[in-house]
């Protein structure tokens, strides 16, 4: 079977479109590139916003890997529920997280959590719960280097906040998170140097705070620029993409070899005009806050140009005199898997190329059980 057909779906007739598609053994082969990837395997702790399903965290597991990270309190109880052992929630918990990231903490009593924080007032509050709740809840300070979405700056006042946090009762601090996902320029050399530019006053801020007594341990960087923090000594890194890859990433960061794993089968559903085709892949269905040109590629069409989408339609423009026919079907690549995923409650695992069974997409919910 040569390369460009490992995709094609032997029974894909069988399959309502679209769907979700997804590859275990491509899966697989990705875990086992990242781990050749960091010299200790124990300093991974892959993000589990891409896959949001059991399988994929028990093949984790399987493969060594015991630290995990997530985004919202659903991820966290579902690599609970897979047995993973010890969970940070990179998130800084408001109003009634609070008290569901403590019903966790009560229900799984042999799984290690934490959360961020980036503000004394928000630790205050996660104190107050821990008190009344009898329990001690691990932090991690929250670092802005450059993402400026939340976090503090790797300074004195971040210094300052993990002092406060340490004589908080109830609140542990152990480290410090230190996310960079605005940094994707495609030079390597480039993202290497931004990374490390960013990533110096990190190195600082730990080095200050071992010399007054503390271990904080660094949870860094995200698919982007796993490789140049893998090569830190003892830097935690969390990669989350790996897993399925997607066209985004597999053009810009081409020193990285994983491979795509999951696609969207799609199917050709009405004929507008003699150039133009009507695909049912619409904003509901793939990942649409990207230009319309870099929402989807077709593995199988790739000569189509988009011209619109909408909630489940997507118009593109053929070549004149194509045969493109009502009902054929179309592998469409992701430009952005994560947020894809989240659109399907479950993915269909194909093996052999033949559809095999399904993948729960169970954390796409923002509740489980708790």
């Amino acid at each position: 079977m040569t390369e460009k057909d490992w995709y094609i779906i032997d029974n894909a007739e069988e399959l309502d479109s679209p769907a979700l598609v997804v590859y275990p053994a491509r899966v697989k082969q990705n875990i086992a590139l990242l781990k050749t990837r960091i010299d200790d395997v124990e300093r991974l702790r892959p993000h589990a916003k891409t896959y949001k399903c059991k399988e994929v965290t028990q093949l984790l597991i399987e493969a060594g890997i015991s630290k995990f990270k997530c985004a919202t309190i659903a991820e966290a109880e579902m690599l609970a529920m897979s047995g993973a052992k010890d969970i940070l929630l990179a998130y800084q918990l408001v109003g009634e997280k609070i008290n569901r990231f403590g019903q966790l903490m009560f229900d799984y009593p042999d799984t290690k959590f934490a959360c961020l924080v980036d503000s004394l007032d928000a630790a205050t509050v996660i104190s107050d719960v821990a008190l009344y709740n009898e329990s001690e809840i691990t932090v991690y300070i929250d670092l802005n280097v450059g993402q400026n979405r939340t976090g503090i700056a790797p300074d004195e006042r971040a210094f300052q906040l993990y002092m406060d946090c340490d004589i908080l009762p109830g609140v542990n601090p152990v480290g410090l998170h230190a996310y960079d996902g605005h940094l994707h320029d495609a030079d390597f050399k480039i993202r290497t140097q931004k990374c490390n530019d960013s990533f110096a006053p990190v190195l600082k801020l730990q080095y200050d705070l071992i010399e007054k007594g503390f271990d904080p341990v660094i949870v860094a960087g995200g698919s982007p620029t796993f490789p140049i923090h893998a090569k830190r000594k003892g830097i935690e890194c969390s990669p989350g993409t790996f897993v399925y890859w997607d066209a985004g990433y597999e053009n810009e960061l081409t020193e990285q070899l994983f491979l795509t794993a999951a696609l969207v089968v799609a199917r050709v559903m009405s004929l507008p005009d003699e150039t133009k085709i009507c695909i049912d892949v619409g904003h509901k269905s793939v990942s649409a806050e990207n230009e319309l040109a870099k929402r989807i590629y077709f593995l199988n069409a790739p000569e189509l140009k988009m011209i619109s989408q909408s909630e489940e339609h997507l118009v593109a423009e053929a070549v004149a005199g194509h045969e493109y026919q009502i009902g054929d079907i179309l592998y469409g690549l992701p430009y952005h898997i994560c947020p894809t995923v989240a659109l399907y409650e479950r993915a269909i695992t194909i093996e052999d190329n033949k559809t095999h069974g399904e993948w729960l997409n169970l954390a796409r919910d923002r509740r489980i059980t708790i």
